[in-house]
C-alpha cells in the first residue's frame, strides 16, 4: 500500500508542485489550504507523513505542529523559504516536534527541479522513522537527570589557539534538538572546541548559531572562512560550503570554507571528518555521529577510527533517523554505540581521558 502525505500550504501553486513531485514518487497525496485544516485531517484520517508551510491563514504551521503532536504524533517537514523570519519560526517548529526542514520550491533560485532530489530524499527516510521516536526530545530531557555531576576538576577556559582536543560532531535530521541540548548542558568551562556540521541550508545555520548562543557561557558562532579557531568555542558549520579544519604554521588551527563537490550534502560530516584528520593528530579527537538521513560521515569516521580516534555512533533506541549512525556503526567507524544521553555524557566527561 502507498504511503500517504499531506501537503499543508495556503499556496495553490505550492500545493500542486509539491503534489506533482510526491505523486509522481507513487505517494498518496492529501492537501489543506491551512493548519487549522490539517489538524482536522489528522484527527480524522491516519497520514504516514506530513509537510507542513510556516505562514498561513486561520492557523498558522507552529500552531499546527503543536496540535499534532499533542493528538496524533506524525513525522512533519516544515515547508520554509529562506527568509529569516522563516528560519527563527522553523527552529521553533522542530522544538515543537518537527523533524526537519525542506526549502520550499521557487525559493530565490532554487528551481522544483534542482530540489525535487532532497524532497525526495527527505520523504523517504523520514517516512522509515517510528512513531515512538517522534518523542525522543522529551526522552531525552527526563534522560538528563540521569546524567552524573559535571566535572569540576576542569580548569577554566583562556582564550587561546593552542588546542589540544577536538570534539567534532555530525547530524542531520532530528539533530537540532540534540544539539541543543548539548550546548545547554557543557559547563561554562568546557576546554575544548565544539564543531559541528548540521545538515541544513545556509541561510539557517547562522540563525542557529545565534539560538544556541542564547543557551550558554560559552561563545556559540557560525564558521567563518580562515578563523583561527579557539578553546571553549563552539562552531557551527556554515550551510553554503563544506566545512575544512587546516593549520597554520603556528600550528594553530583554522576553519577552511570549500564549494560544493561531488557529496550530496553540503556541509558534509566526511569532509570535516577527513580533513580534521590531517590537521591533528586523531588520537586527540572525539568524534560523533548523530541521528541523520544517509550514510554522510561514515567514510571519514572510520579513517578517523583506523588512526586513533575515539568514535561514538547514537543507536537506534533514540536516533530520530537512524540513517548516519547505522552506516558509522556498520561499517567500523564507531567504536561505541550509544543513546543520546550516554553520548552527552562522553562529551562532558571528555575532558578527563586519559589519552595515551
Amino acid at each position: 500500500m502507498a504511503k500517504s502525505i499531506l501537503i499543508v500550504d495556503d499556496s495553490a501553486l505550492i500545493r500542486k508542485q509539491l503534489g506533482s513531485v510526491l505523486d509522481k514518487a507513487g505517494y498518496d497525496i492529501g492537501f489543506a489550504k491551512n493548519g487549522a485544516e490539517a489538524v482536522d485531517f489528522v484527527s480524522n484520517f491516519d497520514f504516514d507523513l506530513i509537510t507542513m508551510d510556516i505562514n498561513m491563514p486561520v492557523m498558522d504551521g507552529l500552531t499546527a505542529v503543536k496540535n499534532i503532536m499533542k493528538i496524533k504524533p506524525t513525522p512533519i517537514l516544515m515547508v520554509s523559504s529562506l527568509t529569516s523570519s522563516d528560519a527563527d519560526i522553523t527552529f521553533e517548529c522542530l522544538d515543537a516536534g518537527a523533524i526537519d526542514v525542506i526549502l520550499k520550491p521557487g525559493t530565490i533560485t532554487l528551481k522544483l527541479e534542482e530540489s525535487e532530489q532532497e524532497i525526495l530524499t527527505k520523504v523517504k527516510e523520514s517516512l522509515t522513522i517510528p512513531r515512538h521516536n517522534l518523542t525522543i526530545r522529551k526522552r531525552a530531557n527526563r534522560k538528563k537527570a540521569e546524567l552524573n555531576s559535571i566535572p569540576t576538576n576542569v580548569e577554566p577556559v583562556i582564550k587561546s589557539e593552542n588546542v589540544e582536543r577536538l570534539v567534532l560532531i555530525g547530524s542531520s535530521t532530528g539533530g537540532p534538538g540534540l544539539i541543543e541540548y548539548i550546548v545547554k548542558e557543557l559547563p561554562a568551562n568546557y576546554p575544548y572546541p565544539i564543531i559541528v556540521v548540521q545538515h541544513m541550508p545556509d541561510n539557517f545555520t547562522n540563525g542557529f548559531a545565534k539560538r544556541l548562543n542564547n543557551y550558554t557561557e560559552l561563545e556559540v558562532l557560525e564558521s567563518k572562512n580562515a578563523a583561527t579557531i579557539y578553546n571553549g568555542q563552539i562552531i557551527i558549520a556554515y550551510g553554503g560550503q563544506h566545512l575544512y579544519i587546516g593549520k597554520k604554521a603556528s600550528g594553530a588551527l583554522t576553519t577552511r570554507h570549500k564549494p560544493k563537490n561531488h557529496r550530496f550534502f553540503t556541509p558534509s560530516v566526511d569532509e570535516l571528518f577527513l580533513s580534521a584528520d590531517k590537521a591533528i593528530d586523531p588520537k586527540y579527537i572525539l568524534a560523533i555521529e548523530l541521528t541523520g538521513i544517509g550514510d554522510d560521515g561514515a567514510e571519514g569516521m572510520l579513517k578517523l577510527r583506523k588512526d586513533g580516534a575515539y568514535t561514538i555512533a547514537e543507536d537506534e533506541t533514540t536516533a530520530v533517523v537512524y540513517g548516519m549512525p547505522k552506516s558509522c556503526w556498520q561499517n567500523g567507524g564507531a567504536m561505541k554505540k550509544m543513546p543520546f544521553p550516554a553520548i552527552l555524557q562522553e562529551i562532558i566527561d571528555y575532558p578527563n581521558k586519559i589519552i595515551e
